[in-house]
């Protein structure tokens, strides 16, 4: 990934804090920059299902329940000592970081337990365009290379991350979905009546009494800009 001007974009992962409720880095610690970009990334999603049994009835309605947290995995990170590949800061003449004082840093920063809160790490992830607040789920390293005396001198690092949300955030999430609430809705290009009202009450068939509401003649045909009002569920 190239950043704006042509220079590259190397994968940086920064500690962070949460104050107030409020993810922010944390200056006072080190970060981790990579020298060579991993091969790439996944961006995982995935929604959980649960099913309502009727008695009486030889199936089951299969309904939305929760989103699961977002999970990005990094593919084939290289930690190089050989002096190679040079750090942007170092000089042509300086001595390379060695790998296992690479992996010391990369370790000290994703996965050293934090003992004061009894919890693992908050960090964040940012390549180009790909900005992600997670905690590590796992981390694997396959050493490739060694100088004669079996030090490594290169090595293959697999991490995956899991999505972090302060309980700040998950509550107003959880507020602007609730059905209790009225909601103030923008139409975009593509939305229907009844998608919207399926995003907001998860049951699409609310979309006459919300076309009522809003004075709307030909619900089938929504203007992309007009806002639209949901009203709680009664």
């Amino acid at each position: 990934m190239a950043a704006r001007g042509g220079a590259k974009a190397l994968l940086t992962i920064s500690p962070c804090s949460v104050n107030n409720g409020k993810i922010s880095i944390d200056g006072s610690k080190k970060q981790f920059k990579a020298l060579i970009n991993p091969a790439g990334y996944e961006h995982a999603f995935q929604l959980y299902y649960s099913k309502n049994k009727v008695l009486g009835q030889p199936g089951a309605e299969t309904k939305y329940d929760v989103s699961l947290p977002e999970k990005i995995t990094l593919k084939d990170l290289v930690l190089d000592g050989t002096g190679v590949v040079k750090s942007g800061r170092s000089s042509s003449n300086s001595i390379p970081m060695s790998v296992k004082d690479q992996i010391e840093l990369l370790k000290n920063v994703v996965y050293t337990y934090l003992g004061n809160k009894h919890e693992a790490p908050i960090v964040q992830l940012k390549w180009g365009k790909l900005l992600f607040y997670g905690r590590l789920e796992s981390l694997k390293f396959d050493y490739t290379l060694f100088k004669p005396n079996g030090a490594p001198l290169r090595a293959k690092v697999a991490l995956s991350f899991i999505e972090y949300q302060s309980s700040e955030e998950i509550s107003k999430e959880a507020a602007m979905q609730s059905p209790d609430l009225t909601h103030l809705v923008e139409v975009k290009a593509g939305d229907t009546l009844p998608l919207l009202c399926y995003r907001i009450y998860q049951d699409s068939t609310y979309y006459s009494e919300v076309a009522k509401i809003n004075n709307l003649t030909n619900f089938r045909d929504l203007k992309p800009g007009i806002k639209l009002q949901f009203p709680p569920l009664r």
